[in-house]
């Protein structure tokens, strides 16, 4: 069954909801199935299934370098099931302030708090409860005291103009029914000279809405996704520059993660402005992501 954006309450509470099952699950699996089976058997409906992950090929957290892994939490590192490593590409400094765009279980936000160390900062931006809280327990465990996890919807970033040097995001902004509010958003948290270090499900450009809706249902988080030459236009009507997306690898037919970079230019003439990109940006049906 195929959502369309029309819809868009519809298809975010059966985001929340997939997301919120996912963390329900490893917070079972800190303790036991109840049914006298050890945590780590899985504890799904079912007592004791497959581990917390992502069901396709090129997701969660083996994306991950094994040095990242080990110094996080174990439910921070299962809690993964993003399509690429956007801390490795971001190139954070120390004493940067970084927002994570739907933060999960919290480790990219981990993984940056690191990176920019205390003089820095690392956001976590999330619309579930259940994975807020399930990453405010993994912050506690990590020592974390650098980070700051908030509730809200990407479309709507709850953080004042110009207070952020960059925005992260690990395969959420294909689960979004209005892109061109994500991407003016983040255009108006960053200061000028912020940049983005993307990671996201991208279509080939050859792959019509219609083919990537029929294919969402079977490979997770595809009927959403924008193409690339999209995901360009739509960067570039919201003001960035020095955009570029490059694919990392497949996902399915037609289908890759990629990484995407912009940058907020520090010369606003040379900015579309956020006002343009609502009109521009094609509307894509949408699925059930994951």
């Amino acid at each position: 069954m195929t959502t369309r954006q029309t819809e868009p309450d519809a298809l975010r509470d059966q985001v929340r909801a997939r997301y919120a099952a996912a963390a329900a699950k490893l917070i079972r699996a800190q303790g036991d199935c109840g049914c006298g089976q050890p945590a780590d058997c899985g504890c799904d409906s079912g007592c004791c299934g497959g581990a917390a992950s992502a069901d396709e090929p090129g997701f969660g957290a083996e994306l991950y370098a094994e040095l990242d892994r080990v110094q996080l939490p174990d439910t921070a590192v299962q809690a993964s099931l993003g399509c690429g490593n956007p801390t490795a590409v971001a190139e954070l400094g120390e004493g940067e302030t970084v927002l994570d765009l739907g933060s999960g279980g919290g480790i990219d936000v981990l993984l940056s708090a690191k990176r920019v160390g205390p003089t820095g900062k690392a956001y976590g931006l999330d619309m579930t409860e259940e994975m807020l809280a399930l990453a405010r327990t993994n912050a506690a465990e990590a020592g974390a005291g650098n980070v700051e996890f908030l509730k809200g919807h990407i479309e709507a970033i709850p953080l004042p103009a110009e207070t952020i040097d960059v925005v992260i995001s690990n395969c959420v902004i294909n689960l979004s029914t209005d892109k061109p509010a994500v991407f003016a958003e983040t255009y108006r948290v960053l200061k000028p000279g912020g940049r983005i270090g993307i990671t996201d499900v991208v279509a080939e450009d050859q792959l019509s809405p219609e083919a990537r809706a029929e294919r969402g249902a079977w490979v997770g988080c595809i009927a959403g996704a924008l193409s690339r030459a999209e995901y360009v236009t739509g960067l570039a009507a919201a003001g960035f520059a020095d955009i570029s997306v490059s694919f990392t690898h497949q996902v399915g037919d037609g289908l890759h993660s990629a990484i995407m970079k912009a940058t907020r230019p520090t010369d606003p003439a040379a900015a579309a402005g956020p006002a343009t990109a609502r009109r521009e940006l094609p509307v894509v049906e949408q699925s059930g992501c994951c």
